[in-house]
């Protein structure tokens, strides 16, 4: 009887699996074009942005394997489209004042910043405690250039 039930219970999810692949994810994964990056404050900064940000916060995602299988596809998905929604490297349109700017480098240096479920299959995302440093230093100066450069008084993008 166990075995008839365990027999049934993998099927049963096999099946379940195969529907999964059928239902669409709302789009194909796409990259948008790069309308603007930040004016980086070193190359440094990019870099470490790059290997750690890029792939939820830029136009430039890498699309591995596994993001064409559901439901981890629905997830990667979902990651993307929050993370360029909130901080887009690739459209720097958006105006990042002083407490936004701190709370960007803040999320870094606390490691919340890529979110562990990222990290375990990129390690080449995991920041040393200098280079979380370097980054949110980074983030902050070319934040602070950006913001005084390219955003009129009073107005606020990013909320």
């Amino acid at each position: 009887m166990l075995k008839k039930i365990v027999l049934i219970l993998v099927i049963g999810g096999a099946a379940l699996f195969i529907v999964a692949q059928l239902v669409p994810f709302g789009r194909a994964h796409d990259n948008p074009p790069v309308v603007q990056e930040p004016n980086w404050d070193s190359a440094e900064t990019r870099a470490l942005a790059q290997t750690a940000c890029f792939d939820c916060h830029s136009n430039e995602s890498v699309w591995p394997w596994y993001s064409n299988i559901a439901p981890v596809s629905w997830m990667v998905q979902h990651h993307v489209d929050e993370g360029r929604e909130y901080l887009n490297f690739s459209d720097w349109g958006q105006c990042l004042r002083g407490e936004e700017a701190e709370e960007l480098a803040e999320v870094i240096r606390e490691g919340e910043m890529p979110v562990s479920s990222y990290l375990v299959l990129h390690s080449e995302a995991r920041l040393s405690d200098a280079d979380k440093e370097a980054l949110a230093q980074g983030l902050l100066a070319t934040a602070r250039a950006s913001s005084s450069t390219a955003c009129p008084e009073g107005r606020r993008d990013h909320d």
